[in-house]
C-alpha cells in the first residue's frame, strides 16, 4: 500500500459553515503519525478565522475517530532518533491539541468509530463530543506496558468519576459509546445512521449564536473549573467586560430585541444575530 503523503492525512470540507475535518489514515485506523499531527495543526490554521466557518467538526474517515498514537511512526521510529525526535513528536501532536482546546470556532468530535488512547487528546480538547453507540473506546496502554500518557489520564480523571476512571485506565478493557455517554466522556450517543443528522442539528444551533459571546463562554467554561469560586468570579467579571468592549453592538441588540420588539426570549433560542449593527443605531 502506497503511504500517504502528509497533505493527504487530514482532509477537510466546508459545507453551510460547518468545516468537517476528517483524520485520514483509515487503512490504519486513523492513527495519529507525526505527518498527521503537523497537518492537522496546518488544517486548524486554515480553518480558524475564515469567515464561511461557524463551526468546527473533527471526525474520522472509514471506521475509526482515531485509534490513537502510532506505535509504530510515532513512537518506535522518533524514539530511535533520540531525545531531540520524541520532544518534537510531542511538540506536534500536544501542539494541535492545545491549540483546538482553546479554539476561536467551537469545535464537535464526532467518534464514528474507534477512539483510543492518544485519541483523548482531541477529544477533550473539543467543546462538545457526540458518540456513534457502536463506537470503542478505550485506554489500552496497560496492555502494553506504559500508562496513559499525553494527558489521556487526565482527561479520564478530568471528565468521568474516580473510580471509573481507575477501572477504565487499569484493566484497559474497552467500553462503547453508550457506556461513554454514560460515563460522561462524551454528551451523548447515538446509533451510527443518526450520528452526522445530530452533529449538524447541534451545530446549527451553535451557530445562531453570537460568535463572539461563544468564544468567551467556551473558554470561560475551561478556565474556571479548576479556581476557586472567588477566583472565579472574578475571572468571569473582567471575562464578561472584555467580551461587551469588544462586541458591545452585538449585546446591546440582544437586550434591544428581547425588550424593545419582544422578537424572542433569552430562555428559547438566540437573537437574531444577522441584524446586529444594521437596524440597531
Amino acid at each position: 500500500m502506497q503511504e500517504r503523503s502528509e497533505q493527504d492525512t487530514v482532509a477537510y470540507e466546508v459545507i453551510d459553515r460547518i468545516a468537517w475535518v476528517r483524520f485520514n489514515r483509515p487503512e490504519k485506523r486513523n492513527a495519529m503519525s507525526p505527518k498527521l499531527n503537523r497537518r492537522m495543526l496546518e488544517v486548524l490554521d486554515e480553518l480558524e478565522y475564515r469567515d464561511d466557518v461557524g463551526v468546527l467538526v473533527l471526525t474520522g474517515e472509514g471506521q475509526a475517530w482515531t485509534a490513537g498514537m502510532d506505535l509504530k511512526e510515532y513512537f518506535r521510529e522518533t524514539e530511535a532518533e533520540g531525545l531531540r525526535g520524541i520532544r518534537r513528536s510531542q511538540r506536534e501532536s500536544y501542539g494541535w491539541w492545545r491549540r483546538l482546546r482553546w479554539y476561536q470556532k467551537p469545535t464537535i468530535a464526532m467518534v464514528n468509530g474507534w477512539c483510543f488512547g492518544g485519541g483523548y487528546g482531541p477529544l477533550y480538547a473539543c467543546d462538545l463530543a457526540f458518540a456513534a453507540e457502536e463506537a470503542k473506546f478505550g485506554l489500552s496502554e496497560i496492555n502494553w506496558g506504559i500508562l496513559p500518557g499525553g494527558g489521556a489520564t487526565k482527561v479520564v480523571v478530568d471528565l468521568i468519576s474516580l473510580r471509573d476512571a481507575m477501572y477504565h485506565a487499569m484493566t484497559g478493557e474497552m467500553i462503547d459509546g453508550a457506556k461513554a455517554a454514560e460515563w460522561h466522556l462524551v454528551n451523548e450517543a447515538v446509533p451510527a445512521e443518526r450520528l452526522k443528522a445530530r452533529v449538524t442539528e447541534v451545530a446549527n444551533v451553535l451557530l445562531e449564536k453570537n460568535p463572539v459571546a461563544l468564544k468567551a463562554t467556551k473558554d470561560a467554561v475551561r478556565r474556571v473549573k479548576d479556581m476557586t469560586y472567588d477566583n472565579a468570579e472574578d475571572f468571569l467579571v473582567r471575562a464578561q467586560e472584555a467580551a461587551n468592549y469588544y462586541d458591545n453592538q452585538g449585546r446591546k441588540e440582544g437586550i434591544r430585541q428581547f425588550i424593545d420588539e419582544k422578537s424572542y426570549k433569552p430562555g428559547l433560542g438566540a437573537y437574531d444575530k444577522e441584524r446586529a449593527g444594521s437596524d440597531a443605531e
